[in-house]
C-alpha cells in the first residue's frame, strides 16, 4: 500500500520513524477487529485513533497532532510503557543516571552484563571504573609506591635485615575483596533508590522496545519512553594469531590468580604505561613493545619525560616494533610464550620469550552488538562511536547517550558521572545545565604521576598561534626525596598561558607525587580564568610541591622559579 509511504514526510516531522513489516495482511486484520475499518494506514496517537491516510494528514494540518503529544502526562507514560527510562550498562554513569531519574520519582531499570573476556573473566555491577579501571589500577600503583617507600625508609633511619618480598596472591586478594564490597554497595544503593536491576544483555528490538537476554538464555521484552547508552567501551586485540588465546588485557590483570612474572606490555597508552609501571615497581622484569608514540593525545614533552623516567627505573622499550604472532612454548601459570614481532617499517623481525603478554592497545565502544541498527541511531561506522548533541542525545530523540560511547569526548568515570546526573536533571527536573566537557583534569598513574588540565602544549600553539602562548616551566625536587637521595630533577611543572588573554592558563601539567592531587586543586581555579598575575600573588605552602607554581622571588634546593620557556621558532 502506498500510503503508509506517504505519511514519512508527516511522521519526520515529529521525529517518528517508519517500520514497514512484510506481514501486512495479519497486521491489517488485527486493526480490523480494532477499529472495524478495512483501509491502511490506521494512524495512532497517544491512543486515540486519528484515522486513514487523509484524516491524518487532516489532523496534521490542523495541529491536532501536536497539540495530542504536547498533552500528554507522566500517568499516560506509566500506562503506555514499562518503565520511564531503562539505562544499557551499569557502570559509573549509568548508575549515576539511573539513581538520579529515580530521585523524581521516574521508573528506571538498569540492564547490566559483563561479556567474559576470551581467558573467562567477569565481574560484577560497577563498571569498568570500579572492577577492571581506575580502582584496582591505583591500588596496585599504590603497591609498587610503597615498595619505593621502604627502600627510602632505610635513609630515614628504619632499619630492617629481612629480604622484603611481594605476595601477588595477597594483593589481588585484598584488591578483589574491596572490588567485591563496592558490587554490593551499588546493588544496595539502586534497591534503596527503588531502581530495578537486571543482570542482563539490553538490546534494541523496535522501537521504545528492548529485549534483556541473562546468563542462561532467558529472553524478556521491556518497553520505555526513553532509553540511555552507557555500556562503555572494552579491550581491543590486536587481530594476529594467538592474542585471544594466549595474551590477556587489563579486564584480566587485576584479578589474575598468579603473578604475571617476565611480561610484555603492547600499547603505548595511558593503560599501557600504568600497568608496565606498577608491574615493574613491583618487582617484575618488564617490557613496553610501542608502535610509535608515547601517550597520544597528552602532551608530548611531559609523556617522553615519563618514559625517560620508567626506563631509568628498570622499565625495558621496544619501540617502532608490533607483534605479529603469539605461540604457547610452555604451560603453567603463568607458563611461557614467545611474541613475534616486526619494525612498523617491515624490514627486521625480532622474537622474545615472556611469561605474560599483556594487550593495551585501545578500546572499542560497546555499541555494534546492542541492536542500534533496528532502532535508527547513527554511530561512527569506523569507531562505534556515537554522536550526540551538546545535550547527549542522539539521532533518535528518545535514546541518549554517556560516557565512553561518546564521539569525541573525554573517556573519563567523573565525567560520564556528571554527564549521568545533569541528564537526568534536564529531563525530569526541568534543569538546563549541561555537562562542560572543557577544562576536565585528568592523571596518568605512571609511577612519576602525570596530572594535566586544559590544552597540551601542540594543541595550544597549533589553536592559537606560537607567538599568543607563553610556556612556564621548571623542575623541582620533592622534599621527600631529597634524603633518599632520588630522582632528582626528574619532577616538572609547566603551565601554557594566552597572551592574548591576560596570560590566562589554559594549559596545566605536572609531573611528580601526588599529581592528582594537585591538578584537582588547580583545575578549580583554570575553570574559574586563572592568570598568571593571579598565580604570581597567590602565596604558597612551604613545603610542598605545589608550590612551585607560585614561587614568585627566589629558588631553593627543592622549589625553583617557575621559568619562562623562550618560545621557539617551528616547534
Amino acid at each position: 500500500c502506498p500510503y503508509p509511504a506517504r505519511l514519512r514526510n508527516v511522521f519526520s516531522l515529529y521525529s517518528f520513524l517508519l517500520y514497514f513489516t512484510e506481514d501486512g495482511q495479519k497486521l491489517q486484520d488485527v486493526l480490523y477487529e480494532l477499529t472495524m475499518e478495512t483501509s491502511v494506514p490506521i494512524v495512532f496517537v497517544q491512543q486515540k485513533q486519528i484515522g486513514d491516510y487523509d484524516k491524518t494528514l487532516k489532523a496534521h494540518k490542523e495541529g491536532k497532532i501536536q497539540k495530542l503529544l504536547e498533552t500528554k502526562g507522566h500517568d499516560h507514560v506509566q500506562d503506555s510503557y514499562d518503565y520511564d527510562l531503562i539505562v544499557i550498562g551499569g557502570g559509573s554513569g549509568g548508575l549515576a543516571a539511573s539513581k538520579e531519574a529515580a530521585k523524581y520519582g521516574k521508573k528506571v531499570l538498569v540492564l547490566d552484563y559483563v561479556t567474559p573476556t576470551p581467558q573467562g573473566t567477569r565481574w560484577g555491577l560497577g563498571g569498568t571504573c570500579v572492577n577492571v579501571g581506575c580502582i584496582p589500577k591505583k591500588l596496585m600503583h599504590q603497591a609498587a609506591l610503597l615498595g619505593q617507600a621502604l627502600q627510602d625508609s632505610r635513609k630515614f633511619g628504619w632499619q630492617f635485615e629481612e629480604k622484603v618480598k611481594h605476595s601477588w596472591e595477597t594483593m589481588t586478594e585484598a584488591v578483589q575483596n574491596y572490588i567485591g564490597s563496592l558490587n554490593w554497595g551499588y546493588r544496595v544503593s539502586l534497591r534503596e533508590k527503588k531502581v530495578t536491576y537486571e543482570n542482563a544483555f539490553g538490546e534494541f528490538v523496535g522501537p521504545h522496545t528492548i529485549k534483556a537476554t541473562n546468563n542462561k538464555g532467558k529472553e524478556k521484552f521491556y518497553t520505555a519512553e526513553k532509553f540511555l547508552i552507557a555500556t562503555g567501551e572494552r579491550p581491543r586485540y590486536l587481530g594476529v594469531p594467538g592474542d585471544k588465546e594466549y595474551c590477556i588485557s587489563s579486564d584480566d590483570l587485576f584479578s589474575l590468580p598468579y603473578c604475571p612474572g617476565k611480561t610484555l606490555v603492547v600499547g603505548a597508552s595511558y593503560v599501557a604505561l600504568e600497568c608496565a609501571g606498577f608491574l615493574a615497581g613491583l618487582g617484575l622484569d618488564v617490557t613496553v613493545m610501542v608502535r610509535s608514540i608515547l601517550l597520544r593525545g597528552f602532551d608530548q614533552e611531559m609523556a617522553n619525560k615519563i618514559g625517560e623516567h620508567m626506563e631509568e627505573h628498570g622499565v625495558k622499550f621496544i619501540k617502532e616494533f608490533v607483534p605479529t604472532k603469539v605461540e604457547r612454548i610452555e604451560e603453567g601459570t603463568p607458563g611461557k610464550l614467545k611474541v613475534i614481532a616486526q619494525s612498523t617499517d617491515g624490514r627486521e623481525i625480532i622474537e622474545g620469550e615472556y611469561n605474560t603478554v599483556l594487550l593495551a592497545v585501545g578500546r572499542d565502544a560497546c555499541t555494534r552488538t546492542i541492536g542500534l541498527d533496528k532502532v535508527g541511531v547513527k554511530i561512527n561506522e569506523r569507531s562505534g562511536k556515537i554522536p550526540v548533541s551538546d545535550e547527549e542525545q542522539t539521532n533518535v530523540p528518545y535514546i541518549y547517550a554517556i560516557g565512553d560511547v561518546l564521539e569525541g569526548k573525554l573517556e573519563l568515570t567523573p565525567v560520564a558521572i556528571q554527564a549521568g546526573r545533569l541528564l537526568a536533571r534536564r529531563l525530569y527536573a526541568g534543569a538546563t545545565l549541561k555537562c562542560d566537557y572543557v577544562n576536565v583534569p585528568t592523571t596518568v598513574f605512571t609511577p612519576l604521576e602525570y596530572g594535566a588540565c586544559g590544552f597540551s602544549e601542540e594543541t595550544a600553539l597549533e589553536k592559537f598561534g606560537e607567538e599568543n602562548i607563553e610556556v612556564y616551566h621548571s623542575y623541582f625536587w620533592p622534599l621527600e626525596w631529597t634524603v633518599p637521595s632520588r630522582d632528582n630533577n626528574k619532577c616538572y611543572a609547566k603551565i601554557i598561558c594566552n597572551i592574548q588573554d591576560n596570560e590566562r592558563v589554559i594549559g596545566f601539567h605536572v609531573l611528580g607525587p601526588n599529581a592528582g592531587e594537585v591538578t584537582q586543586g588547580f583545575s578549580a581555579a583554570i575553570k574559574c580564568g586563572l592568570t598568571k598575575a593571579q598565580l604570581d600573588n597567590t602565596i604558597g605552602i612551604h613545603p610542598v610541591c605545589a608550590e612551585v607554581y607560585l614561587t614568585a622571588a627566589r629558588a631553593s634546593q627543592y622549589t625553583q622559579k617557575l621559568g619562562s620557556r623562550p618560545r621557539r621558532k617551528n616547534r
